[in-house]
């Protein structure tokens, strides 16, 4: 009876290592976009952005929408309130 070895493994090809799987992967995948980069860029429009547009873009409640509003203003944005129609619009004001 052959003694058998529990701990090898078997041989693998040549061009079959993981290091070499792993270099062929696409090197331009895309980073995913922030919900928070979102509501910036939202913001950043001349027009600005209403509560209901970012919550509906983010999927977030309105108070945690207010919430990323009042970070985003603790993180040094200064943010400029206007109307538009009845709804308020907020937008990003470029120091300066």
């Amino acid at each position: 009876m052959a003694k058998y070895n529990r701990m090898a493994r078997p041989a693998s090809p040549v061009g079959d290592t993981p290091a070499v799987a792993a270099s062929a992967a696409p090197a331009t995948v895309p980073k995913p976009t922030s919900k928070q980069s979102l509501v910036i860029e939202l913001l950043r429009r001349s027009e600005g952005a209403t509560l209901a547009e970012l919550v509906e873009a983010t999927g977030w409640l309105p108070h945690t929408t207010r919430a990323a509003l009042t970070g985003l203003k603790k993180k040094g944005h200064v943010l400029a309130k206007d109307k538009r129609g009845d709804a308020t619009c907020y937008r990003i004001v470029e120091a300066g």
